[in-house]
């Protein structure tokens, strides 16, 4: 399975490349973001190809850095993107002409030119590289690239994964805004308002990080609750144990006003979960105190296992 997940993500980000993201000059960081510049250089040269030539020595550092077991993972991804990327771009444009100029009106025949929609270009392609990079991260392998340098920050700087890759992606992205956006190393003209695509890009990042997160972390998060009754706690902890199925801790706690002794239930629910506690702590004491708060991870019996110390953590 985590194979198949691996495949699958691959297959996922290849295909929000090319139809969504390589067509409109769109540069979302990594190594493909800096391919579709290279392309704009030289565009006898497929992105994918040129994501070849970015992997490589990515890749010797991830297999000297991250071990064999890892190293193979991300080997079979990394090489496995862009030949499913150029495979992908061959069938989708009808000539080498086309497939050259990345011309979007040519792509499936015309039938998903996004040219005056660039915003839902970048929102669905971000979100499929996000999908797509997530799998394959969750399934502990990368796509090569700035993936790797994310890693590489995390393990060694200890900046959170989703963060590693918005700093290794800023560079990326300032390549594209000075080659597509203003011209620098090419011969022709800049549309106006190339420069445009930058923001697009930056969109498209951002977008492309949260889901990553979601996708590595898990999109749902838990509730903390905090209960403080004054004489129903036999209720309380009848609606946890028995109704809610779960379990919660006394804190010991003493009110600042009245300088009395109480104890403080701590709970933690799912978002789900949530409505229901607080209409039955209603039923049980009107005059309760109650705080909910977010619960980013939770981990423990019935929850999320605790993770290791090589685990990536999303953001």
């Amino acid at each position: 399975m985590s194979w198949i997940s691996i495949f699958f993500g691959c297959t996922i980000m290849a295909a929000g490349f090319v139809f969504f993201i390589n067509p409109y000059n769109i540069v979302p960081g990594g190594v493909y973001g800096a391919s579709i510049v290279m392309h704009n250089l030289f565009p006898s040269i497929q992105v994918g190809t040129f994501g070849y030539m970015f992997d490589v020595p990515l890749l010797i550092l991830a297999l000297v850095l991250f071990g064999g077991t890892f190293g193979a993972r991300t080997i079979i991804a990394a090489l496995l993107t862009p030949g499913l990327m150029n495979i992908i771009s061959s069938l989708a444009y009808p000539n080498e002409e086309a497939l050259q100029a990345l011309d979007p009106s040519q792509l499936l025949g015309g039938k998903i030119d996004l040219s005056n929609d660039l915003m839902l270009a970048t929102v669905i392609g971000a979100a499929m590289l996000g999908i797509g990079v997530g799998l394959v991260v969750r399934n502990q392998a990368t796509t090569g690239g700035t993936d790797i340098v994310a890693m590489i920050l995390q393990k060694y700087a200890h900046i959170k994964f989703s963060n590693g890759v918005l700093i290794a992606d800023a560079v990326v992205v300032l390549s594209g805004l000075l080659v597509i956006g203003f011209g620098w190393g090419t011969a022709e003209d800049v549309e106006a308002g190339g420069w445009m695509l930058s923001l697009y890009s930056l969109i498209a990042i951002f977008i492309s990080s949260r889901v990553i997160a979601h996708v590595i972390d898990g999109a749902s998060y838990d509730k903390l609750i905090f209960i403080v009754s004054e004489n129903h706690q036999d209720e309380l902890r009848s609606l946890i144990i028995d109704e809610l199925d779960r379990s919660a801790t006394y804190i010991k706690a003493r009110g600042m006003y009245t300088g009395t002794e109480k104890e403080m239930i701590f709970l933690v629910v799912s978002r789900k979960e949530v409505k229901s506690v607080e209409h039955r702590v209603k039923d049980i004491d009107p005059q309760a105190f109650v705080v909910v708060t977010d619960a980013y991870d939770t981990y423990g019996e019935g929850f999320k296992p605790l993770p290791d110390k090589n685990d990536l953590q999303a953001s």
